[in-house]
């Protein structure tokens, strides 16, 4: 496994503002590609270009039925060089860690670039159960980097398109991962490193830990980060903080819902594993369907297309072998085969 400036391969990766210059310049992307590779489609990244575009509306969302899903393909090695990034496996937990924190692991091209292959990289990792993204140093992260927003200023309107697509790329990369994912937070989160912690799926913040949508205060708008930030909270507070500006605390993030655990500092890692115990107990399967039919719901605007995406999904998952397992064990009063 390659570490900051490391030129190993990345080993199978598992199954399945301080700073008020933090802001995101650009368009919202309308859509999202599937992910590229190296020319090589597997059965993993298959499964995640399935899911990588939100419909307008259900009917024709397609849940892919027992027989379509290929089985896990086996482990292989996967070459990334990851100048930016520290990942590390620990048993059946992928470790994401932002390594710029002389930058407080700001955003540049770089970063993103492999922050989107590091998520896209986890749909092929047999093994893994969930990742943790979190940021090295004191800060999870400061948003966009100074001079990567500098770059971007002196460029037109379609090269800065461009580049917000990137961007988007990244938010949704994490939003598709088969496995679930949480943000290990800490000092601060301005910006588009609050935009990541929307993204997550569950969060844990440190008590002390400042978060901002900074953006209109550099007379620009969170555009790309605006559709994670408002499923996660919703668009009464989504809407008085991109006005605003203003920088709130963990207490605020945790009661409008950015984060779901507050905890002094030096419990933070342990709450993290808490939270990891707890997904652990649930089966891989029914959480990816889980991640992919929650954006499907928020977007549906057919009642009876939504009906029959829903009764199908909950049929195909009873009839799944996951599905059978887990019921057995529960009337037999054993554990599921998923829970070591």
């Amino acid at each position: 496994m390659r570490g900051r400036g490391g030129s190993g391969p990345l080993v199978a990766l598992g199954r399945g503002e301080g700073s008020p210059a933090a802001g995101l310049a650009g368009k919202d992307a309308t859509g999202c590609r599937p992910a590229q590779g190296s020319g090589r489609t597997t059965p993993g990244l298959r499964r995640a270009a399935r899911c990588a575009a939100f419909p307008a509306g259900a009917a024709d969302y397609h849940w892919p039925s027992a027989a379509e899903s290929p089985p896990a393909p086996p482990p292989q090695d996967r070459t990334m060089p990851n100048e930016h990034l520290q990942i590390s496996r620990q048993g059946d937990q992928v470790r994401i860690m932002m390594a710029r924190p002389a930058e407080r692991n700001a955003f540049n091209q770089a970063l993103i670039a492999e922050l989107t292959e590091a998520f896209r990289s986890l749909a092929d990792a047999p093994g893994a159960r969930l990742a943790v993204l979190g940021g090295e140093g004191d800060i999870f992260s400061a948003g966009a980097d100074v001079d990567w927003m500098r770059s971007m200023g002196s460029l037109g309107v379609e090269e800065n398109v461009a580049d917000a697509h990137r961007l988007a790329d990244l938010f949704q990369s994490i939003r598709d991962c088969p496995l679930p994912v949480i943000a290990r937070v800490q000092g601060a989160a301005m910006g588009g490193g609050a935009g990541l912690v929307a993204a997550c799926d569950l969060a844990v913040a440190a008590e002390g830990t400042r978060f901002a949508f900074s953006e209109a205060r550099l007379g620009i708008v969170p555009a790309v980060i605006s559709p994670f930030v408002m499923s996660k909270i919703g668009p009464g507070p989504a809407r008085e903080l991109f006005l605003t500006g203003e920088t709130f605390d963990a207490a605020r993030a945790r009661e409008i819902g950015l984060v779901g655990r507050v905890v002094p500092p030096a419990e933070l890692d342990a709450a993290v594993e808490e939270r990891a115990a707890a997904l652990r107990a649930a089966g891989p399967e029914a959480q990816a369907a889980i991640k992919r039919l929650v954006p499907m719901v928020l977007a549906a605007n057919s009642p009876a297309a939504m009906r029959d995406a829903t009764t199908r999904l909950i049929a195909e998952r009873r009839a799944s072998a996951e599905g059978r397992e887990g019921l057995g064990a529960f009337l037999e009063r054993r554990r599921p085969g998923w829970v070591g």
